[in-house]
């Protein structure tokens, strides 16, 4: 296993010394969970398998059948794999300090226990489609798998495809025509919402969450065992093929539910839930491709610094815990019914417009501040749990 940076460098990696591809990958792949996420705050109407409103407008319809093919599934699997590839930098980090594998999983260990408690938290205040518990279940679970052999990896991530099929089946059946009003954002009492949410997050993310994580967040440690990100010119025919083909099945694999959900197509139920299943398997390429073309536009860059646009990006991918939170805040106070009330009142694709604008709002925040050396305060919350104060 090659050892990441250029020096050994004890606790976490100064934000200079960051690899840039990684972090404008999470910086662009933000957008894409925040337009995920939006419109699963509205409520009060018949909704599909993602969440979307069955009964909406034409807009509505179109943002919603676009966002099922680019959007949906593929963003959670390409974070997923950044997860694994940003494992596996630490433990080389820590290794080329002279610490041992049993002190370095240690870490790893306690990195990803915090990061559990953090999902637990973001669940129980704001959000009940919370993520980072996966990655921290994950993390905990699968951290030996930084040291296997490259076989048992890919077999692993073999056997977890094959698992998030059957566990999208199961979830199918369960979620057919599932109405809005039913989730946590449309109840008006903020307690009863709290504890919903909690349910809910503590069902989905040993199962759904978890299954949709684990084979991108093994093909994650793959990759960066090649360093296919920080060093991605060698790697350039590699990352072209991942990302056509990639791109080709999801976009493939999307189509059958994106008609469905649009009510462009009525299948019988077992076709739809087929469907369901299909659209997140192949997102799961999707996630992947996306991670790839973002390396491909990392090394066709001119070498120096880069420009503002890219810079802040990269800035917002450094804070991505920080601004992943900082979207849900936004959510609840724009659309909860106890807080800003636009959950009833609007429709996707305005949801979408508020996701595009929360986004840029984080962006912006972390363009600001994150050049002067700082750290999102979720970050450094991290940092300090898992490192201490050193």
């Amino acid at each position: 296993m090659s050892i990441a940076p250029p020096a050994p460098v004890d606790g976490a990696t100064p934000i200079t010394h960051r690899a840039l591809a990684p972090d404008l990958a999470r910086g662009l792949m933000l957008l894409l969970i925040a337009l995920a996420h939006a419109h699963m705050y509205l409520s009060g109407h018949e909704a599909g398998f993602r969440g979307y409103a069955l009964n909406g407008g034409s807009l509505d319809r179109l943002v919603g059948g676009v966002q099922i093919l680019l959007v949906d599934g593929r963003a959670l699997p390409m974070f997923a794999a950044l997860f694994g590839y940003g494992l596996v930098q630490l433990a080389n980090r820590q290794l080329a300090t002279g610490r041992s594998w049993p002190q370095v999983r240690k870490v790893l260990r306690r990195r990803s226990l915090w990061l559990l408690a953090f999902g637990f938290c973001h669940a129980l205040l704001l959000f009940f489609g919370d993520i980072l518990g996966a990655y921290g279940l994950i993390g905990l679970v699968l951290v030996g798998f930084i040291r296997r052999e490259d076989r048992s990896v890919l077999r692993a991530a073999v056997v977890g495809l094959v698992l998030h099929v059957v566990v999208l089946f199961g979830f199918g059946l369960l979620t057919i025509s599932a109405p809005k009003g039913d989730t946590p954002a449309a109840m008006a009492d903020p307690i009863e919402a709290t504890v919903m949410r909690l349910i809910g997050w503590s069902g989905m993310t040993p199962t759904y969450f978890a299954a949709s994580v684990v084979p991108a967040f093994l093909f994650g440690i793959w990759a960066a065992r090649r360093r296919m990100l920080e060093d991605p010119v060698p790697h350039r025919d590699l990352l072209s093929r991942v990302a056509v083909v990639g791109a080709g099945l999801a976009l493939v694999g999307g189509v059958p539910l994106m008609l469905i959900d649009t009510r462009i197509w009525t299948p019988s139920d077992m076709v739809a839930v087929s469907a369901y299943a299909l659209h997140s398997v192949t997102g799961i390429a999707g996630g992947l491709a996306y991670a790839a073309i973002i390396g491909l536009v990392v090394s066709r860059m001119r070498r120096g610094y880069p420009g503002p646009v890219v810079r802040a990006l990269v800035a917002c991918g450094q804070w991505s815990l920080t601004c992943y939170l900082l979207q849900s805040v936004i959510f609840v106070a724009v659309f909860a019914p106890y807080a800003g009330g636009l959950g009833t009142r609007v429709g996707d694709a305005a949801a979408s417009g508020i996701a595009v604008v929360a986004w840029l709002a984080t962006v912006v925040l972390a363009a600001l501040l994150a050049p002067r050396g700082r750290r999102g305060p979720a970050e450094a919350a991290l940092r300090r749990l898992t490192y201490g104060r050193r």
